[in-house]
């Protein structure tokens, strides 16, 4: 992942917030590199985060994927074909062209590094200004380790080049292991 931040689309309200969402989706935006994750890899990820085949029972929290270009539209569409076979269900999720993002406001940023912010604040002194925090990699990164995804033995490998003291290297390392079991 490059970086990933979360926000609204799917709607055609201006600026929208989480009180005022006008008929946008709560969703997550995605900036990967094709040449280390495909776009296929990421469909199948999402097809196990959640249960697609639960009805919404709002349009603010509905399933959703958002597609660039034709392949991408090709590509979930059959994977959707697939999910529902396999599933013997309606797959409620929908495929739409993507028409803009909002970002959603700080405090939904980086869920599971919030909850840790002993080290969330060695990350902001890495990343004093909160776009560049929003926007890192690093961040997204080891939010994701925070939320239980990743193995230790990745997270050993990269763990110099996120700017943690000796201390937040170690409360992630013990994090993640006990994460792991």
């Amino acid at each position: 992942m490059i970086r990933t931040r979360v926000g609204y689309a799917g709607g055609s309200k201006e600026n929208p917030t989480y009180y005022d969402l006008g008929l946008h989706s709560e969703t997550v935006q995605i900036d990967f590199d094709p040449s280390r994750i495909s776009y296929q890899d990421l469909l199948d990820i999402f097809w196990r985060s959640h249960n697609p085949t639960s009805a919404p029972y709002s349009i603010q929290y509905k399933s959703i994927i958002f597609y660039h270009d034709e392949e991408q539209k090709r590509l979930a569409e059959e994977s959707k074909a697939l999910e529902e076979q396999s599933r013997g269900r309606k797959i409620q999720t929908e495929i739409v062209p993507f028409d803009r993002f909002y970002l959603a406001e700080d405090y939904h940023q980086k869920y599971y590094l919030r909850a840790r912010p002993d080290l969330a604040n060695e990350l902001h002194a890495v990343y004093p200004d909160l776009n560049d925090y929003i926007n890192s990699t690093a961040v997204a990164r080891l939010n994701g380790y925070v939320g239980g995804n990743g193995d230790r033995e990745t997270l050993q490998r990269e763990l110099d080049s996120y700017g943690l003291s000796p201390q937040g290297k170690q409360r992630l390392l013990d994090l993640v292991g006990s994460l792991a079991q």
